[in-house]
C-alpha cells in the first residue's frame, strides 16, 4: 500500500498526486507550479552531498508515485503532471551537482 500521506514534492504529498482532490486543473498545476519554484530557490543554499541527498529523495518519491500508473482509479493526468515537475526538480538538481 501507498504511504498516502508521504511528502513526495515538496509539502505536497502522494495523496494529494493520487487522489481525485484536489482537481488537477488548476489546483494541482498551481500547487505543483508554486513548490517547484520554492524548491528550486532552496537549491542555491545546497551543499553537493545535500544535494546529491535531495536527488535520491526526489528519485524514490518519483518511484513511489508511479509504482501504480496502470490502476484506472488513481488520476492519471496528475501523476503525469507530478512526473513533469518531478523531472523538472531532478534536472536542475543534476545541473547543480555538475556546475
Amino acid at each position: 500500500m501507498t504511504e498516502l500521506e508521504r511528502k513526495v514534492f515538496g509539502k505536497i504529498t502522494t495523496k494529494e498526486i493520487i487522489g481525485a482532490e484536489p482537481p488537477a486543473i488548476p489546483d494541482t498545476k498551481n500547487m505543483l507550479e508554486s513548490e517547484l519554484q520554492t524548491l528550486l530557490s532552496q537549491l542555491e543554499s545546497q551543499s553537493k552531498e545535500d544535494l546529491k541527498k535531495l536527488l535520491a529523495v526526489q528519485q524514490e518519491s518519483e518511484k513511489l508515485v508511479n509504482s501504480r500508473p496502470g490502476a484506472m482509479a488513481l488520476a492519471q493526468d496528475k501523476i503525469q503532471m507530478y512526473t513533469e515537475y518531478s523531472q523538472k526538480y531532478i534536472q536542475s538538481i543534476n545541473q547543480k551537482l555538475e556546475s
